[in-house]
């Protein structure tokens, strides 16, 4: 069996958002600390861990955020990341949205990562995996729909 034949091997990540002084909405993207790409903060599953719970963690130790997570994702989408030993291998992120509450001035990995607050328009520019694009893209929809 192949590399190309195998299960995507499965992460969790936040999608995180706030509402602007202005009304508008921002997505928060933080750059990865291998490729400098703007991606919202994910990781492996943690054990011990509800998915969404360990996605809450990861946007804590990426971006030094804390707030409201939703328990449900609000998709998935597909990527290649790359290992230290430079091998690729196909990941699937679970999409877990998460409203911003507090940003933290100190956090784990704050020397390693640039943060910042997109417009969502800006942020699905912003990312290179279409899927992920596709997903801040329905999120600000459905941000914007009335409510029933």
């Amino acid at each position: 069996m192949t590399d190309d034949d195998a299960e995507p091997r499965r992460q969790i990540g936040a999608l995180p958002f706030r509402r602007a002084r202005d009304g508008s909405d921002r997505i928060l993207l933080v750059t990865s600390r291998e490729s400098r790409r703007w991606v919202i903060p994910k990781g492996w599953p943690m054990p011990g861990r509800k998915p969404f719970q360990a996605a809450a963690q990861e946007a804590y130790e990426e971006a030094g955020l804390r707030g409201h997570i939703g328990k449900r994702p609000i998709g998935y989408y597909l990527y290649e990341k790359r290992l230290k030993n430079l091998d690729a291998v196909l990941c699937q992120v679970k999409v877990f949205p998460l409203r911003v509450r507090k940003q933290l001035k100190h956090f784990p990995e704050e020397h390693q990562r640039e943060l910042r607050w997109f417009t969502p328009a800006e942020a699905a520019e912003a990312v290179a995996e279409p899927g992920l694009a596709a997903i801040i893209r329905a999120a600000a929809r459905q941000a914007r729909a009335p409510k029933p």
